[in-house]
C-alpha cells in the first residue's frame, strides 16, 4: 500500500489542528476537500482515525498509532527541502524567524529593516509566540529560545547571557516605600494560559497569597501596562543601538540575581542554506552588541 506525503500531510494537519476547518485553513484547501481525502484514506487503510465531534476530530486508537510516523515523515520532508535549498548560490527568498513576542518587538523588528538595507532580496518572517516552534518540521527556519537545543538535529548558533531586574515608571516607583519589599511592589505578570511561566511561580512562592496587579496573556500588553505605570514587571537588564529607551527605572528589591539567555537555534539541515545562513551571521552580530546595563 502506497501512502503518499500529501496523504500523511494532510492527516497531520488534522490531527495537530484537532479539527477539518482548522486544517483546511492552514493546508489552503476547502474544509470538503480535506474531510474527503482524510476519508478516503481511512478507506484505504480500513482504519478509522478519527472521532468525528461537535468540538472536532480527536485521534482515535489507530490514529494515534500513526501520529509518530507522520510526524517524522515530516522531518524528513523538511530535511528533503533544506538539501535542495542549499544547493542555492543567491541570498535571495523568505527566512522565518521565531522568538518570543518581547523579542520580536524590541530587537527583530528593527534589525529586519537594518537587514534589509544589506540584502533586499530577503524577506524575514516574524513568528511571535512563546509557544513552541518546531525547526525540524520546518515550522521556522530560526528560532531565538531561552533555552539551549536538546535535539542532534538542532545546532546553536550563537548565545546570549541576559540579566534580568525590575522596571517601572519613575512616578509608579515614587509611589513606593524608600525600601521597597516584593510584596509592597504592585506586579505585572502572565495571565491563563501562560500561569506557569517565570516571573508567576517564583512571585508566587515568595509573596504570601500572591495576586498580580495587572495580568495578561501577552507580553506586549505587560509591557504596555509597564509603560503607563498600573505597576512594575522583570524586564531585561540590557542595552543596544537597535533597542528604544523605555523610560523605566531598575526597582531596588532584596531579590536574588536573576539571569536568562537567548540561544540562536536552527536545524542542522538548515544551517548551510545561503538565506538562512545570512540572517543567523547578522543576527548573531547584532547579539554580540549587546550591553548590560
Amino acid at each position: 500500500m502506497h501512502i503518499s506525503w500529501d496523504d500523511a500531510q494532510i492527516f497531520l494537519a488534522v490531527a495537530e489542528a484537532g479539527s477539518f476547518s482548522e486544517a483546511a485553513r492552514l493546508l489552503r484547501q476547502s474544509q470538503p476537500t480535506v474531510s474527503r481525502r482524510i476519508a478516503e484514506l481511512e478507506y484505504r487503510l480500513g482504519l478509522s482515525l478519527f472521532h468525528r465531534g461537535r468540538r472536532g476530530a480527536d485521534l482515535t486508537d489507530d490514529g494515534a498509532r500513526l501520529l509518530p510516523s507522520a510526524q517524522q515523515m515530516a522531518r524528513w520532508a523538511t530535511e528533503f527541502e533544506h538539501a535542495v535549498a542549499a544547493r542555492e548560490q543567491q541570498v535571495r527568498g523568505r527566512v522565518r524567524l521565531a522568538a518570543a513576542p518581547g523579542v520580536a518587538y524590541d530587537f527583530l523588528v528593527p534589525f529586519s529593516a537594518n537587514l534589509r538595507t544589506r540584502h533586499p532580496d530577503l524577506q524575514l518572517e516574524i513568528l511571535a509566540s512563546v509557544d513552541y516552534v518546531d525547526l525540524t518540521r520546518g515550522d521556522a527556519d530560526l528560532a531565538l529560545r531561552s533555552r539551549p537545543p536538546q535535539d542532534p538535529a538542532l545546532v546553536q548558533l550563537a548565545e546570549l547571557a541576559v540579566p534580568v531586574s525590575v522596571f517601572a515608571t519613575p512616578a509608579y516607583a515614587a509611589t513606593l516605600p524608600a525600601r521597597p519589599t516584593p510584596a509592597d511592589v504592585g506586579w505585572i505578570c502572565w495571565a491563563h494560559p501562560y500561569r506557569h511561566m517565570t516571573p508567576n511561580p517564583e512571585l508566587e512562592a515568595l509573596i504570601p497569597d500572591f495576586a498580580p496587579a495587572f495580568a495578561s496573556d501577552s507580553y506586549l500588553i505587560q509591557h504596555r501596562a509597564c509603560l503607563l505605570g498600573l505597576g512594575a514587571m522583570f524586564l531585561p537588564k540590557i542595552t543596544h543601538p537597535l533597542f528604544p529607551d523605555p523610560g523605566l527605572v531598575e526597582l531596588s528589591l532584596d531579590l536574588p540575581p536573576i539571569t536568562g539567555a537567548v540561544y540562536l537555534v536552527c536545524a542542522r539541515s538548515a544551517e548551510h542554506i545561503p538565506r538562512i545562513r545570512a540572517v543567523a551571521t547578522a543576527l548573531a552580530r547584532e547579539l554580540g552588541r549587546v550591553q548590560t546595563l
